[in-house]
């Protein structure tokens, strides 16, 4: 019982991660948390599933569509609400409100092309594998191999490659990073797109998860990113990757041998933890 709820914690953890590396790309280069991140990729994800069940197209062809989308959601983020701000050296807290303001948005429209019902999302890998007493299901052992892929993937081209450099300078000091020829805001559309394309990219593997997508649990599952994000440690990639799973399996654990009423409420109480021991969080840095 208790490893196969360790099990079932690991593959919802790992959609955290995915959802938490958003938040963490777009601080790390902008010093915002972007409050519309779940609003983007569940909007993404509803208008791929919506496009693979209607036109009876299996649904990894929602994968693609979930990702383009949101990632147009992400650029029309930057260029309405944040970089018009940005030009304009308004406090951080502008922009913060701003992202609100552009989450209210695009709930509002998931409310009108998608309703308030939960859209049910075609079974895939149905088969059950037994590894002595945990259960695993073939849709499980796809959702942690894709996830665990884009973690170490992004890791690789963060650390190694010239745009990841670029990356990595613009987040240290974006000013510098200009006077010494990175296209600044190059990098910073470059950042949202990633960032909102692995939100979409999430969101169907927590539909494959649950097997079913709620228009109205964007605010909810950016809540479990933001959550992982504080526990990790602002701005920290490998604290986003390995919090999210914390998460995932310190939920399945409370449902499991406590009330499932409490599931919610688990992450918060981590952050309220976390941030009296140790502020910095789990991987992060004194400043």
């Amino acid at each position: 019982m208790f490893w196969q709820q360790i099990f079932n914690g690991l593959t919802v953890g790992s959609t955290y991660s995915l959802i938490a590396l958003g938040y963490t790309l777009i601080f790390g280069v902008l010093r915002i948390i972007n409050m519309a991140h779940g609003q983007i990729f569940i909007f993404g994800s509803l208008v791929g599933l919506g496009l693979a069940v209607n036109s009876g197209m299996p649904i990894w062809v929602a994968f693609p569509v979930s990702i383009i989308v949101s990632s147009v959601l992400g650029l029309g983020l930057e260029f309405t609400a944040l970089r018009p701000l940005r030009k304009k050296n308004v406090p951080h807290l502008a922009s913060l409100i701003s992202t609100i303001g552009f989450a209210i948005l695009i709930e509002e429209l998931t409310h009108i092309f998608f309703g308030a019902d939960s859209r049910p999302v075609p079974a895939v890998g149905t088969t059950v594998i037994h590894l002595g007493t945990v259960q695993m299901r073939a849709a499980d052992l796809i959702i942690i191999g894709i996830s665990l892929c884009l973690m170490i993937v992004l890791h690789y081209w963060i650390q190694r490659t010239k745009m990841g450099k670029a990356l990595r300078a613009t987040a240290e000091n974006i000013e510098t990073a200009g006077i010494l020829g990175i296209n600044t805001n190059a990098v910073i559309i470059m950042t949202v797109v990633i960032a909102s394309g692995l939100g979409g990219i999430a969101g169907m593997l927590i539909g494959i998860a649950y097997s079913a997508l709620i228009p109205t649990m964007g605010l909810t599952l950016g809540f479990k990113g933001l959550a992982a994000l504080i526990l990790g440690g602002v701005g920290s990639i490998p604290g986003a990757m390995v919090c999210g799973v914390i998460i995932g399996m310190s939920e399945v654990l409370a449902v499991a041998y406590g009330d499932s009423s409490y599931r919610d409420a688990v992450a918060f109480c981590m952050i309220i933890i976390i941030l009296l021991i140790r502020p910095q969080g789990l991987f992060g840095r004194k400043a």
